[in-house]
C-alpha cells in the first residue's frame, strides 16, 4: 500500500483526486439545500409580516423603553429655557433617524452571517474572505461546507489589496482580535445595565403616584423584579415568548398616543424639531453644557445593538419593516409629546414620562412598562448568553456551562455562571449608584463603544466582502465615527459620575477573555511544533511497540492534522494501547452552524493494520452540544461509514472494469465523487439505488429508497475491518484527555507570567471540562497529565 503523507492511500487519492462533477443533478446535501433555500423564500413571502411582528418582543424591547429615562438623564439639573427642550427632542429625532434606521436597520444588517447577526458574526465573516484568525487551523475542507459562503476576490482589486494589508501583520490581526473583545466586553454591560436602568425606571411610577415613598422603596422593588427574572432564567422563555410581541406592540401603541395626546394638548410647536436648526441654537446657547447632555441623549438609541445582535430567527425585511412602520413613529411620537409636556411643565422632567400619561390610564400604563422593561431586559440577557457562547466557540472565552431551553428553537440558551454573575453586577449597580442619572451615564458608555466597534469592523465588511467602492466607505465610515465619537467625548466627560463602571467591568471581562485566548494558541503553537513525525509511528510497526489491547481509545487534541504529541506521551508511560486508536478534533469554523451530515470529517493514518483514523468533529459558533446528544455514537456511525466507502472505493479500485467516472451513468442517475485532502465522501442522487450503495455518513437506502446504476458490476463489500471495529466497540471505549498544565518559561516577562502562571491557571481550573462538554462517562474516561512550557 502507497502512503501519502502518512494518511489515506495514494492509489485511492490518485482516483478521488479527478473530483469531477457530472452535468446532472447535484448530491443529496446540496438537492436538501436548495430546496430549504426555495421553501425560505416562500414563507418569506406568505409570512413576512407575522414575522414583523414576533420581532417586536425579541429585537425592539430595549430601544422601546428608552423614553423612559431619556429626558431625565438629559436634563440632570431641571430645565432653564424652552428652547433648550426643543434642541434636545431634534438631536433626539435625527439621532434615531441616523443611527438605528439608516446605519443599522439599512446598512448593518444586511451583514448578517447566515441569520446570525453581533460583533462575532461581523468578525466571522472577516475570517471567513481573509486569514485574520489568530488560531492558524483553518483547512481547505473547511470551504467545502454548505454554510460557509465565500466570495473569491480579484487580485488587483482594492479589496484584494485591503485583505492583503490586514493579513500581512500579526499586530494588524491581533488588534482586530482585541477589537472585538472590547466590543463583546461592552456588549456584557450592556446585559448588566439594561436590566439595572430599565427595571429601576419602570418601577419609579410607584414614587410618581405615591411622593411619600422613599427612594428605597423603589430599589427594593426593583431588586425583587430582578431576582426573579434572573431565578427564572434556567426555564427558558420558550413557554411565555409568544406573550413578548402582543406586550411590547401594546407598549409601543400605548405611548404612541400618549404621545400624540400631549403634542395635541400641550403644544403642536414640537412639531418644528424636525428642524436641524434647533441643534445649532442648542449648541450655540449651552455650550459646554449642550455638549454634556448628549450623554443623555444618547440613550435614546440605546438597545439599537440589540436591531444587529438579537435578529436571530428573523429576516432582515421582517425587522426594517417592524422598525420602519411601527417603533420608528411610535417612538417619536412619544418623545415629542414629553417635550411638549416639559414645555408647559418645566418642574417634571425628572418624572416626565410618567406625569404625561392622563390620570384615567395610569395605572394600565405603568403594568405594561413594567411588563415591557422585564422584556427589554430579558432580551439583553438572551443577547449576552448568545454572544458568551460565541466566544467561547471561538477560544476567546473559558468553557461554561450552556443549556439549550427550548426543543423548537435552537437560539434559546442558558449560562448559570453568566447568569448569577449578571443578578449580582444589576444589584450592585441599582443598590450602589446614588441615583437613576449615574446608571444613565454608565450604561451610555457600553452603548456608544459597541456602536463605535461595530462601525470599524462594518468598514472592512464593506471593503473586503461587500467591497464597496471605496469612496462610500470612507464616507460611511467617516460619518458615523464622528457622530458616536462626539457621543463618546460626552459620555467620557461623565467617568467620574458614573461611567467609570462599565470600564472596570469591561476591562475584567477583556483581560479575562484576551488570556483566555492567549493560553488557548500558545497550546495550539505548541502541539504543532510538537508533533509526532510520521516516520516514528510507522517505526514502530503496526503493533506501535505496545500490547494491542481490545477496545477503542479516543484521543482528544487541539490538532486536525498530524499525530500529537500527547500520543508519544501515552505509549511512552504505557505498556498497552487500544486495537483501534482514534484522534479527535473538536474544531470550531467562522460559520453559525456546521450541519449534522457534514459534522464529522474522517481520515486514515498510516497503513490500515495500524487501525489509526483522525477524525475531526466541525461545529459553528451557534451549534450546541445538548444533553441527549450521544456524540460517542455519532462519531463512531462517521467512522464505520468511512470504512464502508472505502472499502466500496477499493472494490471499484481493484476492478478489471473501468473507473466509474468513465461510465456514462443514465440519465437519471447522478454521482459525487469528493476528495477532502486525504478524506473521502461519496454522495448520490438518483432515481434507483442498490443495497451496496454508499453516501457520505450513512447508506442511501435509508435515504431514498433509491437504486443507482454505474454500468458496471458491483463487487461485495469488504467487511473483515467494519466487523474488528464492531467488535472493538463492543469490547469498550475509552476517552483520552489531555490533563495540560501550562506555564511560562523562567525567563519570560514578569507580566506574562502572572498572565499565563496565575489568570489563565485559575481559568483553567474553575472553567469546564471537555469531558463534561461532551457527556463523557467518569468510567470511561482517561487523563493524560502533562506540562507545557510557553
Amino acid at each position: 500500500m502507497e502512503i501519502d503523507s502518512g494518511e489515506g492511500t495514494g492509489r485511492r487519492g490518485r482516483m478521488l483526486s479527478l473530483d469531477q462533477r457530472l452535468d446532472e443533478p447535484v448530491n443529496d446535501l446540496e438537492a436538501r439545500h436548495v430546496r430549504a433555500m426555495d421553501g425560505k423564500k416562500e414563507l418569506t413571502s406568505l409570512l413576512i409580516l407575522r414575522l414583523a411582528f414576533q420581532s417586536l418582543g425579541v429585537v425592539y424591547g430595549d430601544l422601546s423603553t428608552s423614553p423612559l429615562y431619556v429626558f431625565n438623564s438629559t436634563f440632570p439639573g431641571g430645565v432653564s429655557d424652552p428652547e433648550d427642550v426643543m434642541g434636545a427632542l431634534s438631536l433626539i429625532i435625527y439621532s434615531l433617524t441616523l443611527i438605528p434606521l439608516l446605519k443599522y436597520v439599512f446598512v448593518v444588517m444586511r451583514a448578517n452571517d447566515n441569520g446570525e447577526g453581533g460583533t462575532f458574526a461581523l468578525y466571522s465573516l472577516l475570517c471567513r474572505h481573509a486569514n485574520v484568525k489568530t488560531i492558524p487551523n483553518k483547512h481547505r475542507t473547511d470551504e467545502e461546507l454548505t454554510t460557509y459562503s465565500i466570495q473569491k476576490i480579484k487580485d488587483k482589486s482594492f479589496a484584494a489589496r485591503t485583505k492583503k494589508w490586514l493579513e500581512a501583520k500579526l499586530y494588524r490581526r491581533n488588534a482586530l482580535l482585541l477589537l472585538v473583545l472590547v466590543g463583546t466586553s461592552m456588549v456584557v454591560g450592556d446585559g448588566i445595565f439594561t436590566p439595572a436602568i430599565s427595571v429601576l425606571s419602570s418601577v419609579g411610577g410607584i414614587k410618581v403616584a405615591d411622593p411619600k415613598l422613599s427612594d428605597d422603596v423603589v430599589v427594593v422593588f426593583a431588586v425583587v423584579i430582578l431576582v426573579a427574572l434572573f431565578s427564572l432564567q434556567h426555564y427558558g422563555t420558550d413557554k411565555v415568548g409568544w406573550l413578548f410581541a402582543p406586550a411590547v406592540l401594546l407598549w409601543l401603541l400605548s405611548i404612541g398616543s400618549i404621545g400624540a395626546y400631549n403634542i395635541f394638548k400641550h403644544d403642536r410647536q414640537v412639531l418644528k424639531a424636525f428642524s436641524p436648526l434647533y441643534i445649532v441654537r442648542y449648541f450655540r446657547r449651552g455650550k459646554k453644557q449642550s455638549w454634556v447632555s448628549l450623554g443623555g441623549i444618547m440613550l435614546s438609541i440605546t438597545g439599537t445593538e440589540a436591531l444587529f445582535a438579537d435578529l436571530g430567527h428573523f429576516s432582515t425585511l421582517a425587522v426594517q419593516i417592524a422598525f420602519t412602520l411601527v417603533v420608528f413613529p411610535c417612538l417619536l411620537l412619544q418623545y415629542m409629546g414629553q417635550a411638549a409636556y416639559i414645555i408647559h411643565h418645566q418642574d417634571h422632567v425628572r418624572d416626565a414620562f410618567y406625569k404625561s400619561i392622563p390620570e384615567s390610564v395610569y395605572w394600565p400604563v405603568f403594568i405594561i412598562a413594567t411588563l415591557a422593561a422585564i422584556i427589554a431586559s430579558q432580551a439583553t440577557i438572551s443577547a449576552t448568553f448568545t454572544i458568551i457562547k460565541q466566544a467561547v466557540a471561538l477560544g476567546c472565552f473559558p468553557r461554561v456551562k450552556v443549556v439549550h431551553t427550548s426543543k423548537d428553537f435552537s437560539g434559546q440558551i442558558y449560562i448559570p455562571e453568566i447568569n448569577w454573575i449578571l443578578m449580582v453586577l444589576c444589584i450592585i449597580v441599582i443598590a450602589g449608584f446614588t441615583n437613576q442619572t449615574q446608571i444613565g451615564n454608565a450604561y451610555g458608555t457600553a452603548v456608544v463603544a459597541v456602536m463605535l466597534v461595530t462601525t470599524i469592523l462594518m468598514a472592512l465588511i464593506m471593503l473586503i466582502v461587500w467591497r464597496s467602492n471605496w469612496l462610500l466607505v470612507f464616507i460611511f465610515t467617516g460619518f458615523f465615527l464622528v457622530v458616536e465619537l462626539v457621543y463618546f467625548s460626552s459620555v467620557l466627560f461623565k467617568v467620574n459620575q458614573g461611567g467609570w463602571a462599565p470600564l472596570v467591568i469591561a476591562t475584567v471581562f477583556l483581560i479575562i477573555m484576551y488570556v483566555w485566548h492567549y493560553g488557548t494558541l500558545k497550546r495550539y503553537e505548541f502541539e504543532m511544533e510538537s508533533k509526532v513525525s510520521m516516520a516514528w509511528i510507522l517505526g514502530l510497526g503496526p503493533s506501535l511497540g505496545l500490547v494491542r489491547v481490545p477496545g477503542i481509545g479516543l484521543v482528544y487534541t487541539e490538532l486536525a492534522t498530524g499525530v500529537p504529541h500527547i500520543f508519544s506521551h501515552f505509549v511512552t508511560h504505557l505498556p498497552a494501547l487500544h486495537s483501534v486508536v482514534v484522534f479527535v478534533c473538536v474544531k470550531y469554523l467562522p460559520v453559525n452552524t456546521v450541519p449534522q451530515e457534514e459534522r464529522f470529517l474522517v481520515k486514515r493514518i498510516g497503513p490500515k493494520e495500524f487501525h489509526m483514523f483522525r477524525c475531526v468533529a466541525r461545529y459553528g459558533y451557534k451549534d450546541l452540544h445538548k444533553k441527549d446528544d450521544n456524540f460517542e455514537k455519532m462519531l463512531l456511525d462517521a467512522l464505520s461509514q468511512y470504512i464502508r466507502n472505502e472499502s466500496l472505493m477499493d472494490s471499484f479500485s481493484d476492478s478489471e472494469d473501468c473507473s466509474i467516472y468513465e461510465q456514462q451513468p443514465p440519465q437519471h442517475a447522478s454521482a459525487l465523487l469528493m476528495e477532502n485532502g486525504n478524506s473521502l465522501s461519496l454522495g448520490m442522487v438518483s432515481a434507483n439505488s442498490s443495497s451496496d450503495s454508499i453516501i457520505s455518513e450513512r447508506p442511501l437506502q435509508q435515504q431514498s429508497g433509491h437504486h443507482v446504476s454505474f454500468g458496471v458490476s458491483q463487487p461485495p463489500i469488504h467487511r473483515d475491518e467494519l466487523q474488528f471495529l464492531n467488535e472493538c466497540r463492543d469490547a469498550g471505549v475509552v476517552h483520552i484527555l489531555g490533563n495540560t498544565i501550562v506555564r511560562a518559561r523562567r525567563e519570560s516577562g514578569f507580566i506574562k507570567k502572572v498572565a499565563v502562571d496565575y489568570i489563565y491557571a485559575f481559568l483553567r481550573r474553575i472553567c469546564r471540562e471537555n469531558s463534561v462538554i461532551f457527556n463523557i462517562p467518569h468510567e470511561s474516561l482517561l487523563n493524560v497529565g502533562q506540562v507545557f512550557y510557553v
